[in-house]
């Protein structure tokens, strides 16, 4: 079993940043990627970004140039930089780990408010 906990999330003001991380720990093994979704109140859970162990990153559209992805193999940890945030960016954000397999594990979320 995996377990992942994110932090971070905040309430912050339109421009600001923030940086966001993620923890996995337990029976980590043969992980593909490690990324971010995010779901904002009364719609769909929606992709911000991944990376694979080998260092392949993507991101969504609406938050290129403006977010970084980065991992840390050895800690097990990936990190969301998050520059320039608008309110549309107000969301949960929800970090996931990948295996190999297929097998994914989802954590519990971290709120991220921007205000106008």
């Amino acid at each position: 079993q995996v377990q992942l906990l994110e932090s971070g999330g905040d309430l912050v003001q339109t421009g600001g940043s923030l940086r966001l991380s993620c923890v996995a720990s337990g029976s980590i093994r043969s992980v593909n990627t490690m990324g971010w979704y995010r779901q904002a109140p009364g719609k769909q859970r929606e992709f911000v970004a991944t990376c694979s162990t080998g260092g392949t990153i993507n991101y969504a559209d609406s938050i290129k140039g403006r977010f970084t992805i980065s991992r840390d193999n050895a800690k097990n940890t990936v990190y969301l930089q998050m520059n320039s945030l608008k309110p549309e960016d107000t969301a949960d954000y929800y970090c996931y780990l990948n295996q190999y397999s297929g097998f994914m594990y989802w954590g519990q979320g971290t709120q991220v408010t921007v205000s106008s």
